[in-house]
């Protein structure tokens, strides 16, 4: 007995990304190939990035540090240093994309401080005064190629998501690596072993921090052969990088030979912040190699800024001027549930005591300040009878309850 057997009908797929025609709105076809309606969008986008002219926003030194302490306070010093860092390196990419007669080197910064004094959010602001690419990353993830870890490659492409693949605008963005510190040369590594997240990966920043074309992996990861890549030029890249550099200042003091500030021979002088910060501020690349770093990496950074240790006033000034301050969101926070939120000025100096106590700066006070109102924040929703919350000193010095008005 003869079975029917008829051909059966060819799914039709668009040619770019394998969709089918069940899966996609409309599938359009050409001459031995489709296309999906979500490729024809995604086409469209590439094309309309490309014809947009990113216009470089180059501020003057003064206009920068002006931005800058509307979200970061103090470091006035570090600020000035930086502003004017940025405006010769983004000054620098104007001319030569003007001129071909006067070649420029490349500058980038080394900021260095005590955790919480806002080197972070320097480099964080400055990409958004700029409107440039950020991205940021901790030094201590990297290793060298082919160890476990994360490639440098893969700095270049945090930046590049962040431009949103718009390779033209990522070559002109900021990158920051925290924690630069810990890639300090092991005295202890000898010939047999590697020191893969040391040395190692400062040998691998060499060329990107100075400018090369980078192989950038499209989706990150590890490199293999027969992958294509994303070419992408960092000469134009801004390269921040910054550290605590513990103990760097016994260094500098025993190189400037300061026995009027008791530094003694054998380094057990413990040195409070008013000569830390000035120790700091003298800074050379002499120590900057003696602490660990090696001097062709140390070469690549000729703009360094020290951000001092925050004092008191400093903390509650963060507390409450910033354009984004700690105790505004608070209370903007409270507001959307009808809630007056109010600190005595008592509170702000208990606060910034205590976060000074906590030896890391800014990054305490945020926790400080949820800790004292998480109970509050999960019962005033459901309480509508509140209506204003008033926050002492002794609310943080004694755990007491805030005072309620109802």
């Amino acid at each position: 007995m003869s079975r029917n057997t008829s051909p059966t009908k060819e799914i039709a797929s668009c040619s770019f990304c394998g969709r089918t025609e069940e899966s996609v709105e409309k599938l359009i076809s050409g001459p031995n190939a489709y296309i999906c309606n979500k490729c024809v969008h995604l086409c469209m986008d590439i094309i309309d990035k490309k014809t947009v002219h990113h216009e470089m926003k180059v501020l003057k030194p003064m206009e920068i540090k002006d931005r800058l302490g509307e979200y970061i306070i103090g470091q006035d010093r570090a600020k000035k240093t930086i502003s004017v860092a940025v405006y010769n390196h983004y000054k620098r990419i104007r001319a030569q994309s003007k001129s071909d007669d006067m070649e420029y080197s490349k500058s980038n910064v080394l900021l260095l401080g005590p955790t919480g004094s806002g080197k972070t959010l320097m480099a964080r602001t400055l990409a958004n005064i700029l409107d440039v690419p950020f991205a940021i990353v901790d030094a201590t993830t990297l290793t060298e190629a082919g160890y476990v870890g994360e490639d440098v490659e893969n700095i270049i492409l945090r930046l590049v998501q962040d431009a949103d693949y718009d390779i033209t605008r990522a070559e002109q963005g900021i990158i920051y690596i925290d924690e630069i510190d810990k890639l300090r040369k092991t005295t202890a590594n000898v010939s047999i072993t590697r020191d893969v997240s040391g040395e190692g990966v400062q040998q691998a920043l060499l060329k990107i921090v100075e400018g090369t074309v980078a192989n950038v992996p499209p989706k990150g990861g590890r490199k293999h052969p027969n992958q294509e890549y994303l070419k992408v030029n960092t000469e134009n890249i801004l390269f921040i990088v910054g550290g605590a550099f513990v103990h760097l200042e016994k260094i500098v003091a025993k190189r400037l030979g300061k026995g009027s500030i008791g530094f003694d021979a054998e380094n057990k002088r413990t040195f409070d912040h008013t000569e830390q910060n000035y120790l700091l501020s003298q800074v050379q690349t002499e120590d900057l190699v003696s602490f660990g770093l090696i001097p062709e990496f140390v070469g690549r950074f000729n703009s360094i800024a020290n951000c001092e240790e925050l004092e008191e006033e400093d903390l509650i000034e963060i507390l409450t001027k910033p354009k984004n301050a700690i105790i505004r969101q608070y209370i903007n926070l409270f507001e959307e549930d009808n809630v007056k939120l109010t600190f005595k000025d008592d509170a702000y100096h208990a606060i910034a005591k205590k976060a000074k106590v906590a030896g890391t700066g800014a990054r305490a006070l945020r926790m400080i300040v949820e800790n004292l109102l998480i109970d509050l924040m999960y019962e005033i929703p459901s309480d509508p009878t509140i209506k204003e919350i008033v926050i002492n000193a002794s609310c943080v010095e004694e755990n007491k309850q805030p005072e309620v008005i109802r």
